[in-house]
């Protein structure tokens, strides 16, 4: 059985298997691999098989996915391949151990819980380095010009836990509840007053949670996609949908 070895220079943190039930990897710790580094989405990508072979597919993540330095989307994976994620990298392996690296804590302990709520771009050299090797992997994967745009929501009026959010995670949560994004703060806001959700075109959609949202005035009673300069009000609260440079 194949096996996802997670190392940080060269310390190995984490082994986990992948049998029949897919692994997805991010900084969430639902992640069957949590990494906890701020440059790696809630939901980052995952590793499943199919049909015999051992595939990885990135959810559209803010920093990307590399395999052996290569930006990918979706590929095919075999024993000896590079992930790098962030700044990590997970080697693909076969059943047994991988020799030359020093775990962590006799390398059984799960990496610690995010400790905070946004991905982090990589710092400007780094991030030079990353659109450098996009570039050099050719135009099948260049960055299209909106992923180089942070989506935002920033909050015009009302009480929630910050002023700006950045939508980093295929799923925005507007409420109270602890998984929310946006925290709505009061004794009688929703868990769950609306959600967005990004698509796999990288399109952001509003619908109802617990309340019905509006977009620029109008009431929506079905997923409604937002442009930039979009206004929402919900649950008491007005944000501003924005891209970010």
């Amino acid at each position: 059985m194949p096996k996802l070895v997670l190392k940080f220079e060269n310390s190995i943190l984490t082994e986990v298997p992948v049998g029949a039930r897919e692994v997805s990897i991010g900084r969430s710790p639902e992640n069957g691999l949590v990494i906890d580094n701020p440059a790696v989405s809630h939901y980052h990508a995952r590793v499943f098989n199919e049909e015999g072979r051992l595939m990885l597919e990135d959810f559209g993540s803010m920093n990307g996915t590399f395999v052996n330095g290569q930006r990918v989307k979706m590929v095919s994976l075999k024993p000896g391949d590079l992930v790098a994620i962030g700044k990590h990298t997970i080697v693909i392996a076969e059943g047994r151990d991988i020799s030359g690296f020093a775990p962590v804590n006799g390398g059984t302990s799960k990496p610690a819980a995010p400790k905070i709520n946004e991905t982090v771009m990589l710092d400007t050299k780094e991030r030079r380095e990353f659109l450098q090797k996009v570039a050099a992997v050719g135009e099948s994967a260049q960055v299209a010009p909106a992923r180089l745009k942070v989506p935002t929501l920033v909050v015009r009026r009302g009480k929630t836990d910050q002023r700006e959010y950045t939508l980093n995670d295929k799923l925005t949560v507007i409420g109270k509840s602890a998984m929310a994004t946006v925290k709505l703060r009061g004794w009688f806001a929703p868990k769950a007053a609306a959600q967005i959700n990004r698509r796999d075109d990288q399109s952001y959609y509003i619908g109802a949670g617990d309340k019905i949202p509006s977009v620029n005035g109008t009431a929506i009673m079905q997923p409604t996609k937002l442009s930039s300069g979009d206004v929402i009000e919900v649950a008491g609260i007005e944000l501003e949908f924005v891209y970010r440079d």
